[in-house]
């Protein structure tokens, strides 16, 4: 039994390198180089940082400018690329490179490998830096979030930046990996007082507000029009990382993600950077003229109900101290486990941040997409012991395993 696991290290560890020496091979893009736009120059000037946030290469050029620099990915846009078929032929080849895993290791190891390779496509296109996340496997996993993360550093440390997502495990795995000097963007947060934890504890390069779907949930629900809502939740997240990672080795600085109109591009001018879908991107610089200023002092009115309110909708850009103080414990004294982390969350009292779930409400996350149905967890969110943060994170976990999983599909249908 011994000699079998020393078999099976040895051949994970050949596996890793053979892995590493493919993702390049015969890798021919050519640079890309954006010609200067003085629309998103003056956005620049406001203080914004501009990346893309798609994984289509045609798209991606023809929105590319000199003033963008970065990016981003996620398992819904790898999944969209896959999809296509463009990498058939690769994942046929890729085959032979993890033959020596054991099967149920095969998948994910060649998901891997097409996240690597796309993001390297996208670096050597574009020359900026490209964001690449963890199979959903991991998010729970404090080993495999390390592991994986560090073999993406290894493969393009000047280009890659490694997205974790907010887990407890996430937030502790995020930061050991952070601590061994890898880039990090820690995603799928929706609040203030979410991206004060994430500050505090994992330190990142960057973390985000996923803006349009605070919105969306708030009018979906009929909890208020939601208008203003996304807005209030980067201006407030964006002071308090800014307050917060100031007495950091590095600054961690705030995406706006998820922007649904091209008015946010001029309503949140001054965001540390904007993560642009291209259609977005497109409909701004057709219909703004351009002349952008920082908006970080902005106080928009919030479009809720008080049926919004005592569901605890202001938990998007309210930051209660008792939030802070946890981040500054946990800061202080890391937890070995997200177990443990999630304890010391409840006895905080704050444990609608990290709440326990049953099977059933598991799969009602799943079963409710991206956006939660309010009457499925009215009662939870009324009481305290859930947040509407929380349940946009949840959900948008599941969104995104569901994503991986038709990728990991498509993956099994050409490897067995």
């Amino acid at each position: 039994m011994k000699n079998d696991k020393k078999e099976l290290t040895h051949t994970k560890m050949d596996v890793k390198g053979k892995v590493r020496e493919f993702v390049f091979r015969d890798l021919n893009e050519t640079l890309i180089k954006g010609k200067t736009d003085t629309f998103w120059q003056s956005l620049r000037n406001a203080g914004t940082t501009l990346w893309l946030d798609t994984g289509d290469m045609e798209e991606a050029e023809a929105n590319w400018t000199a003033e963008m620099s970065a990016l981003t990915t996620n398992n819904t846009l790898l999944n969209n690329e896959i999809q296509k078929g463009i990498y058939d032929s690769f994942i046929e080849k890729a085959k032979g490179i993890v033959a020596g895993l054991p099967e149920e290791e095969r998948v994910k190891e060649i998901a891997f490998i097409l996240n690597a390779r796309h993001g390297l496509r996208l670096a050597h296109r574009f020359g900026g830096l490209v964001s690449v996340e963890l199979h959903t496997d991991t998010a729970n996993d404090l080993d495999a979030i390390v592991s994986y993360g560090m073999r993406y550093h290894e493969i393009c440390p000047e280009h890659f930046i490694i997205k974790v997502p907010l887990t407890s495990t996430g937030l502790l795995g995020a930061r050991k990996l952070k601590d061994a000097g890898v880039k990090i963007n820690f995603t799928l947060e929706f609040s203030a007082r979410q991206n004060v934890l994430v500050t505090q504890i994992t330190r990142p390069d960057y973390l985000n507000v996923f803006l349009g779907r605070v919105g969306a949930y708030i009018s979906d629900n009929k909890l208020g029009d939601g208008s203003g809502a996304g807005e209030m939740a980067v201006l407030s997240s964006q002071g308090w990382v800014t307050r917060l990672s100031g007495s950091n080795p590095w600054p961690t600085r705030l995406i706006a993600a998820s922007l649904r109109s091209y008015q946010q591009l001029d309503l949140l001018a001054g965001t540390d950077v904007y993560t642009m879908p291209p259609k977005v991107a497109a409909a701004g610089r057709a219909n703004l003229p351009g002349a952008f200023i920082s908006r970080l002092g902005a106080v928009y009115p919030v479009g809720i109900n008080e049926e919004g309110k005592k569901s605890g909708c202001e938990n998007f850009w309210v930051v209660d101290n008792n939030v802070v103080d946890f981040g500054k414990a946990i800061n202080m004294s890391l937890p070995e486990s997200g177990k443990e982390l999630e304890e010391r969350a409840h006895k905080a009292g704050l444990g609608d941040m990290f709440p326990i779930m049953s099977e059933k409400e598991t799969q009602m996350i799943i079963s409710d997409g991206k956006i939660p149905a309010y009457e499925h967890w009215k009662g939870k969110l009324n009481s305290g012991e859930i947040g509407p943060d929380t349940l946009l994170t949840l959900a948008g976990l599941a969104s995104f395993t569901s994503d991986q999983n038709s990728l990991d599909e498509r993956i099994g249908k050409i490897i067995f």
